[in-house]
């Protein structure tokens, strides 16, 4: 049985003071969840939101790392960093990182195997885009993400993954649980052909302006194990919902 995981993705939002605030807010309304709660912050905000939430079950992870372990990259984190500040997960391959800042699968997939070779669980993102489903590419597009993502996995080591279609970030359009299954079933299935049974206890998430009113339907399904959630994380009231649902 599968653990739920409810992940929020604050994006560029919050200030370290504003947010440290939220999570004091967030823990006693997510301390009886029966969901494992991960709040993934702006690099900034790492350092007080791990101490903020120390002695409480919500983990915190990062927006994104570079898979280098150091050197000379101006502006970037390494895996050893994010472990330093008592870090748990790391997001890589948001569409938003690919889209903004020229991530590829490749890329993601060097990402990947720097964070588990580290010791951190990568929260590996894919999703097509609208384009890409109107003309019914969609699951050829996941099945070259998560071959090309994942090339570093080789089925031991944890992993979250997450499928957010493009054309609902930040749109307010949600994907109905049926379509969202679908997806996630195929993916677990592509799993399951490269690496065996281990694929049923990988958890995969649905994102794409999850709210507290779509989380129900998005949880009945069978191979939906959570949620990465934008907007509706960056408040307490509305992500503890969300959490307990």
């Amino acid at each position: 049985m599968r653990k739920p995981l409810i992940a929020g993705n604050w994006k560029m939002y919050h200030t370290p003071s504003s947010g440290a605030a939220m999570l004091k807010e967030l823990a006693p309304l997510v301390k009886d969840a029966a969901a494992d709660v991960v709040i993934c912050a702006p690099a900034t905000h790492l350092a007080q939101a791990v101490a903020v939430t120390d002695d409480t079950n919500i983990a915190i992870g990062a927006e994104n790392m570079h898979w280098e372990a150091e050197g000379a990259y101006t502006g970037e984190i390494s895996a050893a960093m994010l472990l330093d500040l008592g870090v748990k997960y790391v997001i890589l391959g948001h569409s938003e990182r690919r889209q903004y800042f020229g991530e590829t699968d490749e890329t993601v997939s060097k990402k990947g195997e720097a964070a588990v070779n580290a010791g951190l669980i990568p929260i590996i993102c894919v999703g097509e885009t609208k384009e890409e489903r109107e003309s019914g590419q969609a699951l050829t597009v996941i099945e070259k993400q998560i071959a090309d993502s994942l090339a570093f996995w080789n089925g031991k080591s944890e992993i979250v993954i997450a499928y957010e279609p493009v054309w609902a970030i930040g749109t307010g359009l949600t994907a109905t649980g049926d379509d969202a299954q679908e997806v996630i079933c195929h993916i677990r299935s592509l799993l399951k052909k490269a690496h065996g049974e281990i694929a049923d206890q990988i958890r995969i998430l649905y994102g794409g302006s999850v709210k507290p009113a779509t989380i129900g339907e998005l949880m009945t399904q069978p191979d939906i194990d959570g949620a990465l959630v934008g907007g509706a994380s960056l408040k307490a009231d509305s992500f503890s919902q969300i959490v307990n649902f």
